[in-house]
């Protein structure tokens, strides 16, 4: 019935292209509108001017001899105003931007390393919009965006690239745990140091306070012990000794057991080997 009575629609985000006697006309906006075809009159189409999308997938080489997939995502879109030059100039919209987006990712990515790559991917991106903007405005296209969604090496070369980065990390790791390591052990002798240095302290002042107990011994018994003489004195602080320490072996369950003369006369042969000892060192020097 349309068409009997010379009526045509076009949808909304559409416009259609007439022609008369197969020439050009006119464009026709949303709406309903009346097409004499007995005038010659006839619809030669429609154009579509919602944004459109289009994925491309190029293989291409980098610089450093690795073969990626790089798949970019164009988004275009025909004008309105020169909806003739869309409808008529490009047989192939798709191809003729395909082509486009070859040509620059294949003047570009052979000029960048696999990493710079990934790094770059939005110069990359910048690159191919200006050059399809440039090329498409001609033809009565807008390129809205371009995006570039996905650089896919070879899986090998992943798996490669895997390794590298976990060999990396488990270097790091190594370092860290190496320099742990060295820190506890330069903490631990710092200990050990410190430990040995006040043991040394409390047995250096054990010591003296063993010779300054003697000396006083000495000196309180001679005096309010007439007749002694200071060696009397010490075969009884050594007999006093020799029986203390008698008394901590037999105490001790864990300590080893020590065989020492125990008569009375031994106090005396261990006094005498103690101060010919000390006389003979005297001698020597």
């Amino acid at each position: 019935m349309g068409n009997l009575l010379c009526c045509v629609q076009v949808d909304q985000s559409t416009v259609a292209i007439t022609e008369q006697f197969g020439k050009y006309q006119d464009v026709l906006q949303p709406g309903c509108h009346c097409l004499p075809w007995f005038l010659g009159f006839k619809l030669a189409g429609h154009l579509s001017l919602r944004v459109q999308q289009l994925d491309v997938r190029c293989e291409t080489k980098t610089k450093d001899n690795v073969f990626v997939n790089v798949v970019a995502s164009i988004q275009y879109r025909a004008l309105a105003d020169k909806a003739n030059d869309a409808f008529y100039r490009l047989s192939n919209t798709k191809g003729q931007i395909q082509a486009y987006v070859f040509d620059v990712i294949r003047a570009s990515v052979p000029k960048l390393n696999l990493d710079d790559v990934f790094e770059q991917k939005n110069e990359i991106a910048k690159a191919v919009e200006d050059e399809l903007e440039k090329a498409m405005s001609a033809y009565g296209y807008e390129i809205v965006q371009t995006l570039i969604v996905d650089i896919e090496p070879d899986e090998r070369v992943k798996r490669a690239m895997n390794e590298i980065n976990a060999a990396a990390r488990m270097r790091v790791a190594a370092n860290e745990k190496a320099e742990a390591e060295k820190i506890l052990q330069i903490k631990r002798a710092e200990g050990e140091a410190e430990s040995k240095y006040l043991s040394g302290l409390g047995i250096a002042r054990q010591r003296q306070a063993i010779v300054d107990g003697l000396r006083d011994s000495v000196l309180g018994f001679s005096v309010n012990v007439p007749g002694t003489s200071a060696k009397d004195v010490m075969d009884m602080v050594l007999l006093t000794q020799y029986f203390d320490t008698m008394k901590e072996i037999g105490a001790s369950s864990k300590s080893s057991a020590v065989f020492l003369p125990h008569g009375p006369g031994a106090v005396r042969d261990v006094a005498s080997q103690i101060r010919d000892g000390l006389l003979q060192a005297s001698t020597q020097h």
